[in-house]
């Protein structure tokens, strides 16, 4: 049977957007006594069991508008050749397998992250993939790739200033809104829950301007083990918390007045 979203999954606590650092692909290969690249495999097969119920949910009134994954940093390009390459070809390939699966559930894809230094083919598959889902209205499947919350903040500054400079912006009118509408999310409601697996207790560069008030979730498990249950539980925990945006805690008094 089909696990189902807890009853914490009511209609009004639920997370409009939802960011994950899928961590974990290469511990989970390495405990399986196999190449790294095998974990990087089953993520990719967790990543589809993610997003589809994520649509579920979201049809149902009951799951989030906007699902970012964290898919290739930029301090990625760190990591040995052979497996960067890798990442690169299994990018494309998901794109190219899974563009049936995103029209017949209605998923928009986005991408954000710098695209200088990808490869023709994957800027090729990406550009593709935009064009076949931009007149769908269910979830917003936003992958970052090549994504780095400071150069993603540093290109904002830049194109601010560039406007300032042209005199087409006055310095004393920027605002955080200003800030928030050169980034690659304008337009986009900033994430309600941040959740990240493997037990790791960093943000990791991150969307970090979104996530200010975020709430983090941290799961021990690891990214190729997660699935639908640790999904619903990420949701029902985020559903039993108080979100006080800096404000008071107003829980007690609330319940006083109700009883």
């Amino acid at each position: 049977m089909k696990d189902q979203p807890p009853a914490a999954l009511a209609l009004d606590r639920v997370p409009k957007h939802v960011a994950i650092i899928m961590d974990g692909n290469g511990r989970w290969a390495v405990r399986q006594g196999n190449q790294r690249t095998s974990g990087h495999q089953q993520g990719a097969r967790v990543v589809k069991t993610i997003v589809t119920e994520s649509s579920r949910l979201r049809d149902e009134g009951r799951g989030p508008d906007y699902l970012t994954l964290y898919s290739f940093s930029i301090e990625n390009w760190k990591r040995p050749l052979d497996e960067v390459a890798f990442l690169m070809r299994m990018y494309i390939d998901y794109l190219r397998e899974e563009r049936e699966t995103m029209m017949k559930n209605n998923i928009r894809f986005h991408q954000i992250g710098r695209l200088d230094n990808l490869p023709d083919e994957v800027l090729d598959e990406v550009n593709q993939t935009l064009a076949l889902t931009k007149k769908n209205t269910g979830l917003n499947l936003v992958l970052a790739l090549n994504y780095g919350s400071r150069a993603e903040i540093t290109d904002a500054v830049k194109a601010i200033a560039e406007k300032v400079r042209a005199g087409t912006l006055d310095p004393r009118d920027v605002t955080e809104q200003t800030i928030s509408d050169h980034l690659y999310t304008a337009g986009w409601p900033d994430v309600d829950l941040l959740i990240r697996t493997a037990g790791e207790m960093r943000v990791s560069n991150y969307l970090l301007w979104q996530i200010s008030y975020a709430e983090l979730y941290i799961s021990d498990v690891l990214w190729p083990e997660f699935g639908v249950k640790e999904l619903h539980e990420a949701f029902a925990a985020y559903g039993r918390r108080n979100r006080r945006f800096g404000a008071l805690d107003t829980t007690n008094t609330l319940q006083k007045v109700s009883s």
